[in-house]
């Protein structure tokens, strides 16, 4: 219980980093890409993953090239649909991806699906859709601050339809969950994948930005020490939260999603003063009550 608020809070301490440089402008790839080495760093400093274990990692090599692509790929991706569709649109793709790791947990990872636990999810849903959802005059408000970014930071990827961009944060999201959950199932092994999927994330974005010869900014570059700090937090605690509950991944993906959205949206009412809907704080009380179901009921 205790790694999963843990995982929740720095996810929703990413949330405000990456929501406070857009507000200043600031290039979050450059950030994205700084904050790699940092995770890379603090794996090997805090975990001290056993290199001489490379040989060994037969079928987690899939693990690490996938986790390496993905996790730089689904922030371009999420960018991009953040430019195309607004900052609320994106954010209920992103996290009504937990339907692909629900769906994962019965039908990959043998889980018993319990009335309890169908209840527990069936609120989560629930809370997911009533958090997400704005009215359509704050959405048109939300979109106009991000419309002003500086379009330097336009990501340089040829236009596709907007659909694919959003579809592609739902299932960028949700396959990461899946194998973070894999990961977990390593045991003491794990620190080596998280250290070697760091790494491959942390050149190929460095990559990709060197391709569109980007002009670096110190700025946003120094940000990535807190985001890579954030995110090393976030990924860690998750994975033990998924070791600590080994046989409900259910509980922890849903968890993992209805408390960051309701934790975030409580966040934005009082520390940016965002407006909370009728039908968003039913969302926080459902939020609450599928947390109770699915961990003390």
């Amino acid at each position: 219980m205790s790694y999963l608020v843990i995982a929740v809070l720095c996810s929703v301490a990413v949330s405000v980093l990456l929501k406070v440089l857009r507000q200043h402008q600031i290039d979050i790839r450059q950030t994205i890409m700084a904050g790699y080495p940092v995770a890379f760093f603090l794996t090997w400093t805090l975990l001290k993953p056993d290199l001489s274990a490379t040989a060994d990692l037969n079928a987690a090599w899939g693990i690490i090239l996938l986790l390496g692509i993905l996790l730089p790929l689904v922030f371009v991706i999420l960018g991009r649909a953040i430019e195309s569709v607004g900052i609320i649109a994106s954010d209920a793709a992103q996290r009504l991806s937990l339907i692909i790791p629900i769906v994962a947990a019965f039908a990959l990872f043998g889980e018993v699906l319990t009335l309890q636990r169908t209840w527990g999810i069936f609120l989560g849903f629930l809370a997911l859709v009533a958090l997400v959802y704005r009215t359509p005059e704050k959405a048109n408000a939300t979109n106009s601050i991000y419309s002003r970014v500086n379009m330097s930071q336009r990501i340089g990827l040829a236009k596709v339809p907007v659909g694919l961009w959003l579809l592609g944060v739902w299932v960028g999201y949700g396959v990461i969950d899946i194998l973070f959950k894999q990961v977990a199932k390593q045991g003491a092994a794990f620190p080596l994948t998280l250290f070697m999927s760091f790494g491959l994330a942390g050149v190929l974005m460095c990559l990709y930005l060197l391709i569109l010869k980007t002009r670096w900014d110190n700025k946003a570059l120094l940000s990535g020490i807190v985001l890579g700090m954030l995110n090393m937090g976030n990924i860690y605690a998750y994975i033990k939260a998924h070791q600590s509950l080994a046989d409900s991944p259910s509980v922890v993906f849903t968890g993992m999603n209805v408390g960051v959205i309701a934790v975030a949206t409580l966040v934005g009412v009082f520390a940016f003063k965002e407006s909370l809907s009728k039908l968003n704080i039913l969302g926080i009380v459902l939020a609450m009550a599928c947390v109770f179901v699915l961990f003390w009921g």
